[in-house]
This record gives structure tokens, C-alpha cells and sequence, in this order.
């Protein structure tokens, strides 16, 4: 039966028939926040059959608890990986697009195994010199790319629980930074914050030009 790519392993197997070894996925998560930072991982697996990892999936599609397993089991397995940020600062400074460039660029040129081939999930390239492939919705349909955007998720989410100590009243453990409309209110009582990204928060109802104090 001819592969179908819905099995999330056709890209990987397609890059071994090849005669890669090793394969990494990137992925990044926190794109569209209003605060904090983006974060990307890269990871390359082990791809024989008793090392696999069942369940793993955009993280999206998946349930809090059910991540932070699969981040764990993604560690322990993990030929390699990194995870890397870039601040809202830096988001602001160049653009949301080429800070997430960046941020997996720095996930992939600092795995301690050097990947044969690197899967990146989105429609553009990033600035490395290993043969690399873009796959639209990777986190769905590629393995790698999926284990990815798991430890970036669960490392994200994680970070910004704390930030919500460290920035208590804008409910950054519940929203994580996204435009709810419970950050929204928050950001229109008490102004925008240090983590806050500020070419984000264009609109006046957003808070715009109101600084914390």
C-alpha cells in the first residue's frame, strides 16, 4: 500500500530512504501573543520502531496534561534538543517573523548532534546552512516537527505561569499571553508591562500608550 501523507512519519522515512541518519523538526510557538516571548525547539528522535513515541501531535490538538507526558518522554528519548527565545524586545525591535527565524536558526545550530537534514514547520526557509525542508502544518503532519512544537509549547506555557507571579493581575498563567479578552481589560486597567510587546498594542482599547507605573 503506498504511503499516505496524513502518517505523520512519510516525511521522515522519505529523508531516510535517502540515507539521512539524523532527522530534526523545529517549531516555534507564541506568534501571536501580546506578550512575551516566541520560542522555538528543535529536536531530532530516534526513528526505529521501539523508540517511537505514540501520541505525538501539534501540540495544539492536544490537552495540557497529555503535552507536558509527552514533553517529558521527548527529553528522555531525544538523540538531541534545544529550545530557544527571543524577548519582546528583540520581537519589536526586527518583527515578529524574523525574531522567530532567528529563534529556531539559534534551536538548530545549537543541537549537540549535528542533523542531517532539518523539517521546519511553516511556508519559508531559516538562515542555516543544513539542507532544510519546509512542510505547511508540519506540527500535524511530520513526527519530528510535532515532538517540536510539544517542548516549545510546554516550555512556553511553563514560563509564562511565572511570568504571572512576577506580573500578577493580567492572568498570563491562564491566557499565556494571548489577546483574551480578560488581557485585554487587564492591560486597559493597569497599562502594558515590561514583557508587554508593544508594536502588538495598536489599538486604544488594547491599552495602547498606557505604561505601567
Amino acid at each position: 500500500m503506498k504511503e499516505e501523507k496524513t502518517d505523520k512519519l512519510f516525511y521522515e522515512r522519505e529523508m531516510l530512504r535517502l540515507g539521512a541518519q539524523y532527522i530534526a523538526g523545529v517549531d516555534e510557538v507564541g506568534r501571536g501573543p501580546f506578550a512575551g516571548p516566541v520560542v522555538a525547539a528543535a529536536v531530532i528522535l530516534p526513528l526505529d520502531d521501539k523508540s517511537l513515541i505514540e501520541g505525538i501531535d501539534d501540540s495544539k490538538a492536544l490537552k495540557e496534561k497529555e503535552r507536558e507526558r509527552l514533553a517529558a518522554l521527548i527529553r528522555e528519548r531525544a538523540v538531541a534538543y534545544q529550545i530557544c527565545e527571543e524577548d519582546n524586545r528583540v520581537i519589536d525591535r526586527i518583527n515578529i517573523l524574523q525574531a522567530t527565524k532567528l529563534c529556531m536558526k539559534r534551536a538548530v545550530e545549537q543541537l549537540c548532534v549535528q542533523p542531517d537534514v532539518v523539517f521546519v514547520d511553516g511556508n519559508f526557509k531559516i538562515d542555516i546552512s543544513l539542507p532544510q525542508q519546509s512542510i505547511i502544518k508540519g506540527d500535524a503532519l511530520s513526527y519530528s516537527i510535532g515532538a517540536a512544537s510539544i517542548l516549545a509549547k510546554v516550555y512556553r506555557d511553563a514560563l509564562m505561569t511565572e511570568m504571572d507571579k512576577v506580573y500578577p493581575g493580567y492572568g498570563f498563567a491562564k491566557h499565556k499571553g494571548y489577546g483574551t479578552k480578560m488581557h485585554r481589560d487587564a492591560i486597559k486597567e493597569l497599562g502594558l508591562c515590561e514583557i508587554h510587546r508593544r508594536t502588538f498594542i495598536k489599538n486604544p482599547s488594547d491599552g495602547q500608550g498606557k505604561e505601567r507605573p
